[in-house]
């Protein structure tokens, strides 16, 4: 009866053994995304350069107003003398008659023609030659000022041609005047231009900002 009964126990007990199970696989977790970079803050001294349209000093607006004005000046001029020459013909005659009275009447007409065309002529090519250097200048052109240099100095040099010949006579008293404003401010253009901001300012070739997006104070 003994082994009957283990025999019954053992069997009994088997079944349950085989009815165990392994424990279940844990849950699949997705791996985490990686976190996006921060983007670089703008006040970052080492961040890229960007270039940005600065104003220009005060030095370079003093110098461009006054080119302006001149060249306005200039225009009144030139389109003055033009529109009084029958008017100075006689006394630009005389003034040549003056130099050699033995020559004909129609010798003298012509050479007066002809001084009163250099002059005219002279002139125009100061405003044409002014206007090439003032945007070779505005674009920060390294030789811009020498050109105003020169043209200053020829412009002086026809101004005494012009108050010698043409501008005479009490047509030429206006004239005379707008030539002399006209070279007053070539000269004061020139005068800013040369300051040490305004050298700056062209040496620069751009303007280039780096750090915070407030655009920096002008030059003075």
């Amino acid at each position: 009866m003994g082994s009957n009964e283990l025999t019954r126990r053992s069997g009994a007990s088997a079944p349950q053994a085989q009815v165990r199970r392994s424990p279940a696989p844990p849950a699949y977790e997705p791996p985490a995304k990686a976190a996006k970079p921060e983007r670089p803050a703008l006040h970052d001294k080492a961040a890229a350069p960007v270039m940005v349209k600065m104003p220009p000093p005060a030095a370079v607006r003093l110098a461009q107003i006054s080119w302006v004005l001149s060249l306005v000046v200039g225009a009144i001029a030139v389109g003055y003398l033009f529109i009084i020459r029958q008017s100075i013909d006689p006394d630009v005659e005389a003034i040549v008659r003056g130099v050699d009275s033995t020559r004909p009447a129609e010798t003298v007409s012509t050479a007066a023609d002809i001084v009163f065309w250099c002059v005219f002529g002279a002139l125009v090519t100061v405003l044409l030659v002014q206007i090439t250097s003032f945007v070779s200048f505005n674009n920060r052109r390294n030789n811009a000022r020498w050109w105003m240099l020169g043209t200053l100095l020829f412009f002086a040099a026809s101004v005494l041609a012009a108050r010698q010949f043409v501008a005479v006579g009490e047509r030429g008293i206006p004239l005379d005047r707008l030539l002399l404003i006209q070279l007053g401010l070539s000269a004061l253009g020139m005068l800013f231009a040369v300051i040490p901001s305004a050298l700056r300012w062209t040496a620069r070739k751009h303007d280039i900002r780096r750090g915070t997006t407030g655009s920096p104070a002008p030059e003075l």
